[in-house]
């Protein structure tokens, strides 16, 4: 069972970063659903490309370290490194899952735009869980 969410991690880490690289290059379809709004409809921040850039490597990244560091990757073998990028990985998705107070997370106080109906249902869920598959691979 163990490897199965380990897998699905990583495909779902995948695919969220080959979106990423999507909108990077143009792609605009689920911008909309993706971006947290003020309650007046405005958007909060707009990203740049960079930054989206920055997102999509690393979410291969993350992937990249959750097979490490569960000896997926025959020529690759788990160290301090990936232990402790796991960690530290594993508290970057749990804190995004709590959220910031305002407009994402568990906390969020902005509750009737698109986005934050799209972060209760998907994504504040998905961080709780790849936090929680992260942190199976350190414990």
């Amino acid at each position: 069972m163990h490897l199965f969410l380990v897998y699905s991690s990583v495909i779902i880490l995948g695919l969220v970063s080959v979106l990423h690289f999507y909108w990077v290059f143009g792609g605009t379809k689920g911008i909309q659903a993706v971006l947290p709004e003020k309650k007046e409809g405005e958007v909060a921040f707009t990203p740049k490309w960079i930054e989206t850039v920055i997102v999509a490597v690393g979410m291969i990244g993350v992937a990249f370290i959750l097979l490490v560091q569960n000896n997926l990757i025959s020529f690759f073998t788990p160290n301090s490194f990936t232990k402790w990028s796991s960690i530290i990985l594993t508290f970057i998705f749990l804190l995004r899952s709590i959220g910031d107070f305002k407009y994402f997370g568990f906390s969020k106080k902005v509750k009737n735009t698109t986005f934050s109906k799209y972060d209760t249902q998907l994504y504040t869920p998905l961080c709780l869980f790849l936090g929680i598959i992260l942190m199976t691979s350190w414990l």
